[in-house]
């Protein structure tokens, strides 16, 4: 970039981990932040989110998304708290999924203080929340959206165009441009997270053509994706139904949940399952599915074949939504055999821990593990074979079973990685692996540079690199 001062990249999150995705890029005066997600899981990284972000985060000129999920997006409100108020850019999916989860976020952690102090299981007097809802709503008034495929300026000679990613709806590829109009301009392009191809519903990602340097998510990075599990689903519900049992689903709202009630309405219409009730205990995941039907343009073809104006067809035959507190405490009382999604997806938080908290010591109901379980999450403390689990405070004894089934990972895996960074023209100067547990990085990063040749790092936490120029 002639005449500009030279550009860098500081990761701030999601390198080394798969939580807090933060990247933050400086081109002279201008501070640009590529994801703006809340840490989860471990403790040490739980409480990140509670230090202040380094200086020279501070004063930024905007906020670019690459999609909804709250560990790219759901610092967000703390941000606005602190007095950030430039542009939040993003896809028209993004900004719909963002009005809830946001909103349902900000509530999670008033509630959970408000639990907190009213049992006492709180090592601070008072508990607080990290945001309130009113900073939620400071951080949606930001909010500008753009479609795919359509270049923006966010700044004198910056330029951004989003492209699909697959991975949920309005999941976007970030290609960032600098120095626009100069003879040497430098591209940025970011993954955020990558989607599969041949998937229902949503679209298979979009391949990028160019970038100089590349930040490429790795979470998968160091395996492949078992085929679909429809099989291995139908025998869990069909096993835990003979046993009068429940299966407890703990499930994002976003993207896991719609994926999953598909499959199940398609095993119901095969008859490979019995016609058991399914109750969504998530208001959000239901607000969800609504927007899923509402947004034409992430639709693959079979979404968009079975698209009617009578009715989305994610949903199955026996199929409740439970909307207020009082629905989901009343299914307590309510015996086997039964499915029940609810939120969240590693039982972090959200009502699936009530649920746990009833079913865990009943041996013939099963807990279903459908996702990715950070370390530190109850979600792998099950995964990991936990004889007990604490929730509220209290040690609950597991006695259920827990099954684990990896197919319906909305995550590209290490083959699906590499084909969509073989679209690329030309290798970029440089990759860096973010978004990835230690291992998974490494892997990613070797096999990058074993079968494209590419120069090729893993992001190291606080790490700063350069965009522009030569690399090592």
């Amino acid at each position: 970039m002639s005449g500009s001062p030279p550009a860098t990249l500081t990761f701030l999150g999601a390198a080394g981990t798969v939580t807090g995705s933060k990247h933050l890029v400086s081109w002279g005066d201008q501070r640009i932040l590529l994801d703006c997600g809340l840490f989860q899981g471990l403790k040490r990284l739980r409480l990140r989110n509670w230090e202040p972000l380094p200086a020279a985060a501070t004063r930024l000129d905007a906020v670019v998304l690459s999609h909804a999920h709250l560990d790219h997006s759901g610092y967000l409100p703390l941000l606005a708290k602190n007095g950030f108020a430039a542009p939040v850019h993003c896809t028209p999916g993004t900004a719909d999924l963002l009005a809830l989860l946001l909103r349902d976020s900000a509530h999670i952690q008033e509630e959970d203080a408000a639990r907190a102090n009213r049992h006492g299981y709180t090592k601070h007097a008072p508990a607080l929340p990290l945001y309130t809802t009113a900073d939620a709503e400071r951080a949606l008034g930001l909010l500008w959206d753009h479609g795919y495929g359509q270049p923006f300026s966010i700044a004198p000679g910056t330029e951004v165009k989003f492209r699909r990613a697959g991975h949920i709806l309005g999941s976007a590829t970030v290609d960032l441009s600098l120095g626009v109009g100069t003879p040497a301009p430098s591209r940025l392009v970011f993954s955020g997270d990558l989607g599969r191809w041949d998937r229902p519903i949503i679209r298979d990602p979009e391949l990028v053509p160019e970038a100089d340097v590349l930040l490429v998510e790795g979470t998968y990075g160091d395996r492949e994706h078992a085929p679909h599990p429809s099989a291995d689903l139908a025998r869990i519900i069909t096993e835990t139904a003979h046993r009068g049992g429940a299966v407890i689903v703990p499930s994002f709202a976003v993207g896991r949940t719609q994926e999953l009630i598909w499959t199940l309405r398609k095993l119901e219409n095969a008859r490979r399952i019995p016609l058991v009730s399914v109750y969504i205990d998530s208001p959000l995941a239901a607000a969800v599915t609504d927007l899923y039907c509402r947004h034409p343009e992430d639709h693959d073809i079979e979404m968009t074949t079975l698209m009617d104006e009578k009715r989305c067809p994610l949903c199955c035959q026996k199929y409740h939504v439970l909307k207020t507190a009082q629905e989901s405490k009343r299914l307590n009382g309510v015996a086997g055999p039964l499915v029940i999604i609810a939120g969240s997806g590693m039982a972090t938080g959200g009502r699936v821990l009530h649920h746990l908290k009833q079913r865990l010591p009943d041996h013939r109901n099963t807990v279903l593990l459908v996702g990715y379980q950070a370390e530190g999450t109850r979600g792998r403390a099950l995964q990991d074979g936990a004889a007990a689990l604490k929730i509220h405070g209290e040690m609950i004894p597991v006695r259920a079973r827990v099954e684990t089934i990896d197919g319906l990972s909305a995550h590209a895996d290490r083959r699906e990685i590499l084909r969509w960074l073989r679209g690329f023209r030309r290798p970029p100067r440089r990759t860096y692996v973010v978004h990835a547990e230690g291992p998974a990085a490494a892997a990613l990063a070797g096999s990058i540079h074993a079968e494209l040749g590419w120069s090729v790092a893993v992001a190291h936490d606080g790490e700063t690199v350069p965009v522009g120029g030569p690399v090592d």
